[in-house]
Formats: structure tokens, sequence, C-alpha cells
């Protein structure tokens, strides 16, 4: 099931998603304070080319500089990366069949929001 659920959701906008936060990631690593930025969306972007059977645990590093990152994170686009994942759950929610999708959706919203104390 999860091949399947991979296919569809790459077929149909994964890559999308995906090829946006590479261009996010190689746009922030431009400079060197945007390199941990950088390869957050490089992460994103695995796990959102085949987001069904990934799973995403709180790191074992995680602390007062993930809590700091994470809220640069936020003030530089996390927060427009976390509503658009939430907005595409919630449409995809609308139909049974989407309902897996939208699920995925609501998961990358989350990673979205906070990607910095995650282990992918």
């Amino acid at each position: 099931m999860k091949l399947l659920g991979n296919l569809i959701w790459f077929v149909f906008g994964g890559w999308a998603i995906a090829l946006e936060y590479i261009a996010a990631g190689l746009a922030m690593c431009i400079t060197i304070i945007g390199i941990p930025f950088g390869l957050q969306c490089f992460k994103l972007a695995m796990t959102s080319v085949f987001p069904f059977g990934n799973t995403v645990e709180k790191s074992e590093h995680s602390g007062a500089l993930s809590f700091l990152m994470n809220l640069i994170w936020i003030c530089i686009g996390g927060f427009w990366i976390a509503l658009t994942h939430l907005l595409l759950g919630a449409i995809f929610c609308c139909t049974i069949v989407g309902i897996p999708f939208g699920i995925q959706h609501f998961k990358l919203t989350r990673l979205a929001f906070f990607p910095f104390g995650k282990a992918f």
C-alpha cells in the first residue's frame, strides 16, 4: 500500500512540492547563515517526495537551539509552508479517496512548521 500511495502522491504533485523545497533550499544555502535552513528544506524535500511509510520522531539533540532555529524558520517562511500544507490537506480530505493524501499533508504541516529537532 505504501508503494501505491507514494507512486500516486509523486505523480499527482509530490514532485512539485519536492521541487519547491529544493529550490528554497538552494536559495537559502547561498549564504552561510542560511545553510542550516537550506539543509532542513532538503530533508523536507526528501520526505515530501515519498511521505507514505516515513516516520518523524523527536531528535535526541533537540533543545534551546532547536527552539530558536524553529522560531527563525517560522519567521522566514515556515508559517506559509505549513499553511499551504494545511490547506492542501483540507482540500484532499473533502473526498474519501483523498483522505490518505490529506493526512500526509497534515503530517507535513507539523513537520514544515517545526523542522528543527526532528529526526527524519
